[in-house]
């Protein structure tokens, strides 16, 4: 099979797609970006969940294995989960500092597996696909969810720095 390159603005073109088009994609907040030539497989970035390792130490991705990891929360990419109300996503966990109690759950939502959430004002866990909502412990609270989260033990060190996450 022949490889063939072409230039963005030929490509928009070919689809179809004028400049009138490509502006409506701009103001209704859309951006289109260019592919690096450089990479054929990048790196996915999951949001929300900081940047590289660093503050991580363990395993917080249940598909290498048991939830067992720290958090450094002297680190800038977890210094926020000394603020209650706050929340980060690590690998495969979810970890909030709700109302001052530290809460470590499984991020996929039970329906079909979006991330979900916390919010700081119903003190829940929420998935803002098709709305279904999780109590702090992880029971299902509002379906279409049917099965509950997973809970993790979130254990706060004797001086506040560093919170083991484990199964």
């Amino acid at each position: 099979m022949k490889q063939t390159t072409i230039k963005r603005g030929q490509f928009l073109r070919e689809l179809g797609l004028s400049s009138g088009a490509l502006m409506a994609f701009y103001c209704l907040g859309t951006t289109m970006t260019a592919c690096s030539s450089g990479s054929e497989d990048p790196t996915p970035v999951t949001p929300g969940t900081g940047t590289g390792t660093a503050g991580l130490t363990g395993n917080a991705d249940t598909a290498k294995g048991a939830i067992n990891f720290t958090l450094d929360l002297t680190n800038s990419t977890y210094l926020s989960l000394k603020t209650a109300g706050s929340f980060v996503t690590v690998g495969s966990v979810i970890v909030a500092n709700a109302k001052g109690t530290m809460v470590a759950l499984s991020k996929a939502c039970t329906h079909q597996g979006t991330t979900v959430t916390y919010r700081s004002a119903q003190n829940d866990f929420f998935c803002s696909n098709h709305g279904s909502e999780f109590s702090t412990t992880g029971a299902v609270e509002v379906g279409p969810a049917t099965k509950a989260l997973t809970l993790y033990t979130a254990k706060l060190s004797a001086d506040g720095n560093s919170l083991t996450v484990s199964a």
